[in-house]
C-alpha cells in the first residue's frame, strides 16, 4: 500500500473510530434517559382514612389521595406504585428508602419539617370532635370533662388530645388505625373522637342513622395536608409541585374533590 491509500485508510478508520464513540455517549445518554423515563415512584399509604385512602372489595387502594395522585401523574408523565401499610411504618419506609413518596393525609407539621420535605398543600382541615349520640360535649372544656377521648396513635387528633388532657392522660384511648377507633366509638366505649374534619364529615354523612355530630372548636387551627418526600429529594419534591400545579390549573383537582366532598 502506497503513501496516500495509507493516510486515506488510516483517516477512515479514525473517522469510523470517532463516530463508533458518539454513538456509544448517545447511546448511553438515551439508556440513562430511558431509565429515568422508567422510574416507577413508589406511594406509600395506611389506607384507613376514608375518603383520602382505604381499600375497596378486592383490596385496591382508592380514595381522594389516590386519585389525585394518578392525575398529578398522568399531568407531570411519571409512574406510580400504591402500597398500603401501617400508620406507624409510613415515615420510616420513607427515610430508608421504601418508599419515595408519602401521599395519606399526612399534616405538614414544623416537627415533620425537620426529617421530611413537604409539597405545597393540597387541603385544609382543622380538628373537630365526633360525638356520639347521647354525650353533650360542645366544647374543649367538655372534652376534658369526658372519660374516654378516642384518637388514633401518631394522627394530629392524637396531637391535638394530648395538648388538653395531656400527653400521658389515662382519658385518651389511642387506637392503630381510624375502623378500629370508630367501632369503638360505636360500641359505646368512648365518649368522643378527635380527628380530621373532612374524615370525621365523611363518617357522619355515610352514617346518618346513627345520630353522631361533629363540634368545630376555635381551639384547634387550621392544618393543612402534604405529600412527603426524602429531606433534600429536591427532584421529587419539584415534580411533584409542579404536577399539582398543573391539576389545579386544568381543573382536575376540583372534578376529584367535588367526587369526595361534595354535599
Amino acid at each position: 500500500m502506497n503513501m496516500k491509500k495509507w493516510l486515506a485508510a488510516a483517516l477512515t478508520c479514525s473517522a469510523l473510530a470517532l463516530g463508533g464513540c458518539g454513538g456509544s455517549n448517545n447511546d448511553q445518554a438515551a439508556t440513562a434517559a430511558d431509565a429515568d423515563a422508567d422510574k416507577v415512584y413508589r406511594v406509600a399509604m395506611n389506607a384507613e382514612f376514608a375518603p383520602f385512602e382505604s381499600l375497596d372489595s378486592a383490596n385496591q387502594v382508592q380514595g381522594f389521595d389516590v386519585d389525585l395522585v394518578n392525575a398529578m401523574a398522568k399531568a407531570g408523565n411519571f409512574k406510580v406504585e400504591f402500597k398500603h401499610q401501617p400508620w406507624d411504618s409510613l415515615f420510616p419506609a420513607l427515610a430508608n428508602g421504601d418508599a419515595d413518596i408519602l401521599a395519606s393525609a399526612v399534616t405538614i407539621t414544623d416537627d415533620r419539617k425537620q426529617t421530611m420535605d413537604f409539597t405545597e398543600p393540597y387541603f385544609e382541615i382543622t380538628q373537630v370532635i365526633l360525638v356520639p349520640q347521647g354525650k353533650s360535649i360542645k366544647s374543649v372544656e367538655d372534652l376534658k370533662n369526658a372519660q374516654r377521648v378516642g384518637v388514633v396513635t401518631g394522627n394530629t387528633g392524637d396531637f391535638a388530645a394530648s395538648q388538653i388532657l395531656g400527653n400521658n392522660s389515662p382519658k385518651i384511648a389511642r387506637f392503630e388505625n381510624l375502623p378500629l377507633l370508630i367501632k369503638e366509638l360505636e360500641s359505646g366505649g368512648l365518649d368522643a373522637v378527635v380527628s380530621d374534619s373532612a374524615v370525621v364529615g365523611n363518617y357522619i354523612k355515610n352514617n346518618g342513622d346513627k345520630g353522631f355530630s361533629m363540634v368545630a372548636v376555635p381551639d384547634f387551627t387550621v392544618e393543612n395536608y402534604g405529600m412527603a418526600v426524602r429531606k433534600g429529594d429536591s427532584a421529587t419534591l419539584n415534580m411533584l409541585n409542579e404536577a399539582l400545579k398543573q391539576v389545579r390549573a386544568n381543573g382536575e383537582y376540583d372534578q376529584i374533590y367535588s367526587k369526595y366532598f361534595a354535599k
